[in-house]
């Protein structure tokens, strides 16, 4: 089992490291699929707009529904996520890859839904996960790896040195 886990502190760092690595793993030709997010919420102004682009060559799907005026808080809109994690676990089984990329450990995760099934089934078929990770979901996660992911210091060099290890290990064993 191969998985993998890069924390920051920073808001918004681990999205910028995974859109990198995907960026450079993508021009090494390794084939990925997962999501990541492209669209955060901008803080204090009721404008809260949050979408995944699905690996490896879209859609965008917006994740977030609009409460209306008046509203601070952002609602995850779980119909659109779970059709999200629909597609990305579709393509996973016809296209096939060589790494899953997936932007965070989330609530959905942590509570046993959103990518946790395909996270599993990649690893039960030898497929290395890289996942983001935020420190509020961080012991759900380390409960459903059971103490077996690599964590990686939120570093490019060192993210993409794991990730293009791992995949030329899954290529020499098909």
């Amino acid at each position: 089992m191969a998985i993998a886990s890069v924390l920051s502190y920073q808001r918004g760092h681990t999205d910028t490291l995974l859109s990198n690595v995907y960026s450079q793993l993508k021009c090494d030709g390794v084939r990925t699929v997962g999501a990541m997010r492209v669209a955060s919420a901008i803080a204090g102004t009721g404008d809260c707009k949050s979408d995944l682009w699905l690996l490896p060559n879209g859609p965008v799907a917006r994740i977030t529904q609009n409460l209306g005026a008046g509203s601070t808080a952002c609602r995850m809109d779980t119909g659109a996520f779970e059709d999200a994690v629909g597609l990305a676990t579709t393509r996973l089984k016809v296209g096939g890859a060589d790494l899953v990329i997936l932007n965070k450990f989330g609530l959905s995760e942590a509570e046993g839904r959103g990518f946790r099934a395909l996270i599993a089934e990649a690893l039960g078929i030898g497929l290395p996960v890289l996942i983001g990770l935020t420190p509020t979901h961080r012991v759900a996660f380390e409960l459903f790896s059971g103490g077996l992911a690599t964590s990686l210091p939120p570093y490019e060099f060192a993210i993409l040195e794991w990730c293009q290890q791992e995949a030329s290990a899954r290529a020499r064993c098909q």
